[in-house]
């Protein structure tokens, strides 16, 4: 059976389930657009292309989200008929929000039985939703409606701060370690039972106005102060109020997410989450003290709703025919590549120096020793927010002054962290409560060992956010790693997401070679080539 997964609000994509192979990708990798919202028609024929699949081949159309306006659904209609012909219809099953969420977690566990949740602003209603998962089987016994958000709740205070909400939450949760609590938010929204209570009553642009007024804080001049702490200047009165604000927010969220956490430790069963809550990886930490297995969907925001809802659909056939079984997702290499030939093709009508070289990894040892930053692409896009490997900008973690330079060179926000990619072999060594983190899902506190071999990729609160890697997981960027070990004894090595901040993560070898030449790194490895600026 072949199915596509489709998802056309923002983060929109599409996946295609064809037997055991599996394709993947949003379309803001194809088309440039960060967070793209509209019909993904560019992924859809993508995924059907790596899949070697014709539409008329696909048997099922698994389309995430259930309500959506006359004018977008019109809109959904006339993209899936472009594509798959005035029968569209008879393929097109719909698949609710929160029901798409956390099958993604649960369908991709490798778990029979366990809990699925989801939290996130709101889809289809609804901003949380928990089930029970069983035998393939998913019953929902708790949910939160869209005016008792959580995730809203903290889409508000990025904004109160100055930030774009539903897309850099993450800069609250890394200005947070910066400064302490000092306000008590548990008035503004709790746990009742397994679901949340908003006592604000109101939610986006409303709620943000009313926290304005609780915190005292200037929402007029909130994008002004955002600008400053971007440059670094965390100093000031104002920003230092923000801070507190960002840091009294996160920890009320660790309150809650710890408060559910031990709720649901009372079903003794294992958890997997999704959703666009499940970004923070903070949280996320919290939570994993209830569940040390814990399973965070690697594409969990909105992005992986096309996953989640061919999962469930799948899910359902094969528990018609007797033959479900539990999924563990191994990697999430799943996009598209490109082979040598092509890119060289490309290289030869660039401007730029380049050669050919067997010894890729020898050679970009080398280089981060000799304290180079460089591009790396590589075989499949990742599926997901996380570079992890295939699409990532590396350098020597030992020196601190590369994230001054990195920052500078991506355009960043100067108090945003960079991450660690560490051999699985070491992190007993690097990380407190070691557990493997292959998709960069969880933070972790860095033992004394970290932050004294690898300082540029722990935070200002002695957290960090590694990608953890097997041999097995992708073996030219693990011999990197081991390389440089050899050289150096440190089995990490700084990673980021390669694309310039604001931007999608690249895709092509020609969205590579515009990064590389816009930022300005040193090297650009394209395969097995080695690009010069």
């Amino acid at each position: 059976m072949i199915i596509l997964g489709v998802h056309d609000g923002h983060d929109s994509g599409a996946v295609l389930f064809k037997g055991e192979e599996i394709y993947a990708v949003n379309e803001e990798r194809l088309n440039r657009i960060k967070k793209y919202r509209g019909f993904p028609e560019l992924s859809i024929r993508e995924v059907l292309k790596r899949g070697n699949a014709n539409p008329e081949e696909v048997d099922v159309i698994a389309v995430a989200g259930l309500f959506r306006k006359h004018s977008r659904l019109l809109k959904l209609e006339k993209g899936l008929e472009s594509v798959f012909g005035k029968d569209f219809k008879k393929k097109v099953l719909f698949v609710e929000h929160h029901l798409a969420h956390a099958s993604s977690a649960y369908y991709t566990s490798g778990w029979k039985e366990a809990l699925a949740l989801s939290i996130d602003a709101t889809g289809d209603g609804l901003s949380s939703s928990i089930y029970l998962g069983r035998d393939g089987e998913m019953i929902r016994i708790a949910q939160s409606t869209y005016l008792d958000s959580l995730g809203d709740f903290y889409a508000s205070i990025t904004e109160l701060l100055g930030f774009r909400p539903m897309r850099h939450e993450g800069k609250v949760m890394s200005l947070a370690a910066y400064g302490r609590p000092t306000y008590d938010l548990s008035n503004i929204i709790e746990l009742n039972g397994l679901s949340f209570e908003n006592n604000l009553r109101v939610v986006g642009l409303e709620a943000t106005k009313k926290l304005a007024e609780f915190f005292n804080y200037p929402l007029s001049k909130a994008k002004d102060i955002a600008l400053q702490m971007k440059k670094g200047k965390l100093d000031g009165e104002i920003t230092q109020k923000a801070i507190e604000i960002a840091a009294s927010a996160q920890t009320h969220l660790e309150k809650i997410v710890n408060e559910l956490g031990l709720k649901l430790r009372s079903y003794n069963l294992k958890l997997a989450y999704a959703g666009g809550v499940a970004q923070n990886v903070k949280a996320n930490a919290v939570l994993r003290k209830h569940f040390p297995d814990l399973w965070v969907f690697p594409a969990m925001d909105d992005s992986g709703l096309a996953f989640g809802a061919a999962a469930f659909v799948k899910a359902q056939f094969e528990r018609l025919d007797g033959k479900w079984r539990p999924f563990k997702l191994k990697h999430v290499y799943l996009g598209p590549s490109y082979d040598e030939s092509e890119i060289e093709d490309i290289l030869k009508e660039s401007s730029l120096n380049f050669e050919y070289r067997e010894d890729i990894e020898g050679f970009v040892t080398e280089s981060l020793i000799e304290n180079k930053i460089l591009g790396i692409f590589q075989g499949a896009m990742e599926y997901g927010p996380r570079a992890l490997g295939n699409r990532s900008i590396i350098a020597d973690p030992r020196d601190k002054r590369v994230v001054k330079k990195l920052n500078a060179t991506l355009n960043r926000d100067v108090f945003q962290p960079f991450a660690p990619s560490i051999l699985e072999e070491r992190i007993g060594e690097y990380l407190k409560d070691p557990y493997p983190n292959k998709f960069m899902t969880m933070s972790y506190t860095a033992t004394e060992k970290m932050i004294k071999d690898a300082p540029a990729v722990v935070h200002v609160d002695g957290t960090t956010r590694p990608q953890t890697l097997l041999k097995e997981d992708n073996p030219r960027y693990y011999n990197i790693i081991k390389r440089f070990e050899k050289e150096t004894g440190i089995g990490a090595i700084l990673n980021t997401s390669f694309n310039m901040h604001g931007e999608p993560i690249v895709c092509s070898p020609e969205d590579a070679l515009k990064t590389f030449k816009t930022a300005k790194l040193d090297l650009l490895v394209l395969e097995n080539f080695i690009v010069y600026q």
